[in-house]
């Protein structure tokens, strides 16, 4: 069994949608001829798409067999005690060249009734957002279900939905049972609860190619949505060079952004935490590296650090930014 001392980095797994454009080939340089890559789950334990290693003595591993193998030197002793074999968050990178259908996610308690999976607690930052592109995202004000089926009904939900014109940069935090939809030309990272649980609500009446609508879970939903809203949806956050500022933090995962000056290496410590810790690339270009090896992502890449490693430097010649994702 090979000594488990390298940042891991995964084979991307692309996802053709119906809402699907370009950007994730032209701006991330992900390998598609494809026209209508929606998604690429960066690291993933779905069942059926689990990410392959691509790189170093892993190469080819999937990452169940490495949590079978390395356990908790791999995601840390308290979450192999929660989750076992099972890895807990799930990472995409998202295109809309067209809006995504208004959904939203079951809570732990209905997931795991309903479905026998977890719920579905998320995140979004916008990468790249086209001139007044939006997302959707909670009420506009509180609602109860009489009004919200009302407005369902008559096809008027977005008089009562809030929708936020969007920059790169943005932050929203979408906890299970809050509505929401990204809007056409948004380009964004997601970090989330490992489950495909989605319960589609409106999908625009649009069509496939065979005449076919996608399905609906207009029942299912009823119970699942929270009907409260808030005054604000966009997140606040510090941002300072060369530091690691937290952006994000729920009992699932805590999300922290670092950005890079351009000529800087950052000694990182992870001797505090008991979890694995995967960095987002979300502009320019970075490399890790320790005694043992060096790795580089770009922009779109994603890479998975052991929790058995605490020590390493990041090191960028560009101006560049990470997300920090780890498991408090």
């Amino acid at each position: 069994m090979p000594i488990l001392n390298q940042f891991i980095k995964f084979e991307p797994i692309l996802k053709e949608k119906i809402w699907g454009g370009e950007k994730l080939a032209k701006l991330l340089n992900k390998q598609s001829n494809k026209p209508n890559i929606g998604e690429s789950w960066e690291v993933s334990d779905v069942e059926g798409d689990t990410s392959i290693v691509s790189n170093g003595e892993l190469k080819g591993k999937n990452l169940k067999e490495l949590i079978e193998l390395y356990k908790s030197d791999l995601v840390g002793d308290q979450i192999f005690k929660n989750f076992g074999n099972k890895f807990p968050l799930l990472v995409k990178y998202i295109d809309a060249k067209e809006a995504l259908s208004i959904q939203l996610h079951p809570n732990d308690t209905l997931a795991k009734e309903r479905h026998n999976s977890f719920g579905k607690t998320e995140m979004w930052y916008v990468m790249q957002a086209d001139e007044k592109a939006n997302l959707i995202v909670g009420f506009q004000k509180d609602s109860d279900k009489e009004e919200y089926v009302y407005h369902l009904e008559n096809k008027k939900l977005l008089d009562i939905l809030n929708v936020d014109e969007v920059s790169s940069g943005d932050v929203y935090f979408i906890p299970t049972g809050r509505i929401h939809a990204i809007g056409a030309g948004v380009l964004l990272a997601e970090i989330q609860q490992t489950s495909d649980i989605t319960y589609r609500i409106y999908d625009w009446d649009r069509q496939d190619n065979q005449g076919n609508y996608r399905e609906l879970h207009t029942e299912l939903a009823l119970d699942a949505i929270d009907y409260k809203s808030q005054k604000k949806y966009l997140k606040s956050y510090n941002k300072e060079e060369n530091s690691v500022s937290e952006i994000v933090s729920c009992p699932y995962f805590t999300t922290n952004i670092l950005p890079l000056d351009g000529s800087v290496s950052v000694q990182v410590n992870h001797h505090d935490k008991d979890s694995f810790v995967i960095y987002l690339c979300v502009k320019g270009e970075v490399a890790f590296s320790n005694d043992l090896n060096t790795e580089t992502i770009k922009m779109g890449e994603t890479i998975l650090i052991p929790a058995k490693i605490k020590d390493f430097t990041i090191t960028s010649h560009i101006k560049s930014e990470l997300l920090e994702v780890y498991i408090k």
